[in-house]
């Protein structure tokens, strides 16, 4: 028997984003691998996003290979609120966060990612460009950071922070816990929860994603700092990272809140 190839829910959060979004969404349409289910979270924005969703419906509406097309406007309570009702939206085999200002590299992005995924695949992750406001080209999240993504990953490999993006973790939704919410790093305690429960992480060894750069992390710089040394450290979390020290949080990147969701990006 045949099975069927895997279902990859792409999901994007966004709050008064219409700009940023019209480009992340045109990035996940274009795309040439059919099995995508495509999901946006609007936290009740007052711009025009809420129009720039209902015409990227439209766009897919007229594609040839449509994707499955889902969203939700309404408010809630932030960033990973908004995330976690995205993980219970989604049906897809995988789930991938890409929000608003983050695009795929090619239109074949997916459709190489799951020529290494084989069904005891847990996790595809890859590398990501920081790009400006612009979209101009910075380097690699490895060229231009502290983090060097590893080439084998697993959860030890965040003994020295985050070192994949989660806009460049692709994780099998049934080992993808809810989102710890009101912890600016809560992206950390997530890749770390399903690396511990993969059986296999596969390094595409490519450029997934490009990121823009900024974000609340970086605005709140300090909070930041201790939400994730609060995470690694994992001294009242029983069975999480504990030793790792402060200076682990630098060069990562960035989340923003409900009231900022736009972008420069999240993650």
């Amino acid at each position: 028997m045949i099975s069927r190839p895997p279902l990859i829910s792409i999901i994007t959060v966004v709050y008064n984003g219409a700009y940023f979004l019209t480009g992340t969404a045109r990035s996940v349409l274009a795309q040439t691998y059919p099995h995508i289910e495509y999901i946006i979270v609007d936290g009740g924005s007052t711009d025009h996003t809420l129009t720039a969703i209902r015409l990227a419906e439209l766009q897919n509406d007229k594609l040839l290979n449509a994707k499955i097309f889902r969203y939700v406007s309404e408010r809630d309570k932030g960033l990973y609120d908004a995330m976690n009702k995205g993980l219970r939206m989604a049906t897809g085999d995988f789930v991938w966060f890409l929000n608003a200002g983050d695009q795929f590299m090619a239109a074949d992005t997916v459709e190489n990612m799951m020529q290494h995924c084989t069904p005891n695949t847990d996790v595809l992750f890859g590398e990501t460009l920081l790009v400006s406001f612009t979209r101009h080209p910075l380097g690699t999240r490895s060229a231009q950071t502290t983090q060097k993504l590893p080439q084998t990953l697993t959860w030890e490999s965040l003994r020295h922070g985050m070192v994949v993006c989660h806009q460049a973790f692709v994780a099998r939704r049934a080992l993808a816990p809810a989102f710890m919410e009101g912890n600016l790093a809560a992206d950390i305690d997530w890749v770390i929860e399903v690396l511990k429960k993969s059986r296999n992480n596969v390094n595409t060894n490519s450029t997934l994603v490009s990121y823009l750069t900024g974000g609340v992390s970086k605005q709140r710089h300090r909070q930041s700092l201790k939400d994730r040394y609060d995470v690694l450290k994992g001294i009242t979390a029983p069975g999480r990272i504990s030793w790792l020290t402060p200076k682990s949080s630098c060069g990562l990147r960035f989340q923003k809140p409900a009231t900022d969701r736009f972008n420069p990006s999240t993650g």
